[in-house]
């Protein structure tokens, strides 16, 4: 689990393919407090930790993970956001992220506005995937709160402190990102459909 506020920023280093696999290794500030087998957002996609060098750690993904994020379109030098798993007895200062991308989504607008950044998104909804006004919703790890709710789409408000230490600030129109809807949404709307 983890809480959608975003450690530090890594820097993709290597990308290696193995079978259907990517072995992405990653630089970051962190690296000396990680371990192997332990559980990473990057950019909201939770991978594993297998192997741990200097500054440097490995994580593989899978076809599953390559199909349904943007982590197949890493690219060495990229920027990823970080996080590790929450710890028991944490304040829960985002909201609850499990990591699980549930599909992706593209940048339809970019703008700042009297000291603050909007970012708009479209989505496919035929996974039936929803937010809600003032909902929580994950973009690449990121937890935030929809400020304009649509049947395919949403708006976010991202405030400096959030745009400088996250790759918000590298985000263009056209930039497919990674989307977690909230957990307790898709319970409910799952419910509903049902019921139905």
């Amino acid at each position: 689990m983890f809480t959608g506020i975003i450690e530090t920023i890594g820097t993709v280093m290597n990308i290696e393919s193995e079978l259907d696999n990517l072995n992405i290794t990653i630089s970051s500030t962190i690296t000396a407090e990680l371990k192997i087998d332990q559980s990473i957002a990057h950019n909201g996609v939770c991978l594993t930790v297998v192997s741990i060098e200097n500054d440097m750690y490995t994580v593989t993904a899978i076809k599953e993970t390559l199909n349904k994020t943007t982590v197949g379109f890493l690219k060495v030098g990229d920027l990823v956001n970080l996080e590790r798993a929450m710890k028991l007895g944490d304040r829960l200062d985002g909201h609850i992220v499990q990591g699980h991308v549930d599909q992706t989504a593209v940048c339809t607008k970019a703008y700042e506005t009297s000291g603050s950044w909007v970012f708009s998104f479209k989505y496919d909804n035929s996974l039936n995937n929803i937010t809600i006004e003032k909902g929580s919703i994950t973009i690449n790890g990121v937890s935030l709160t929809v400020v304009d709710s649509k049947k395919d789409g949403f708006s976010v408000a991202i405030i400096p402190y959030t745009y400088e230490h996250t790759n918000f600030n590298i985000i263009e129109i056209g930039m497919p990102v990674n989307i977690e809807f909230d957990v307790i949404g898709k319970y409910v709307a799952r419910l509903h459909s049902i019921q139905i």
